[in-house]
């Protein structure tokens, strides 16, 4: 019998690498297609509208577009912020974290972040339709100004629907126990 010696091939892995290895970032494909999705989604795009619409233009010249670009860039940054949290699931993925105490404050912040954001965003949608009058019309920082405006009143209203959701489910979930 020549040649007949089989090799014997000895394989160890370890837990650590393979968890390392096997590990992959989860998303929420169908977040876009529920209302609460496509209402985020409307939020950062209007948001980003207004903020970048009055930031290409003299708005230091006013002081009211101060109060305007605060409450468009911090609602837009939490919104941003929001969405990746949702996005990725990241409230499935750390089970160190307790997501039961987590979720208690989520689901009453999320109506809370969405109401304030609603009322915030009246304010500065007023604020920046009052602070048009310094500026002539025609011109390109009236015109910027006058477009603001239309879109802190649209992300008005998503952050008003997405309050409304956000009471709906917390309403829900609340019967439900």
């Amino acid at each position: 019998m020549e040649g007949a010696a089989t090799p014997t091939v000895i394989t160890s892995t370890s837990s650590s690498a393979e968890n390392f290895y096997t590990s992959t970032l989860a998303y929420d494909r169908h977040f876009f297609r529920t209302a609460s999705g496509l209402l985020v989604f409307a939020e950062i795009v209007f948001g980003l509208l207004v903020w970048t619409l009055i930031a290409g233009t003299d708005y230091f010249r006013v002081s009211a577009f101060g109060w305007v670009m605060f409450v468009a860039i911090l609602y837009w940054v939490l919104t941003v912020i929001f969405l990746i949290i949702y996005l990725t699931m990241a409230y499935n993925r750390i089970p160190q974290v307790p997501w039961t105490v987590v979720g208690l404050f989520f689901n009453s912040s999320a109506t809370f972040f969405n109401s304030s954001a609603t009322v915030m965003y009246v304010v500065a949608a007023a604020v920046d339709a009052a602070s048009i009058s310094h500026a002539v019309k025609g011109r390109h920082n009236y015109n910027c100004w006058v477009a603001s405006t239309f879109f802190a009143f649209l992300v008005t209203l998503c952050y008003a629907g997405s309050t409304f959701l956000s009471f709906k489910s917390w309403r829900s979930r609340d019967e439900e126990q």
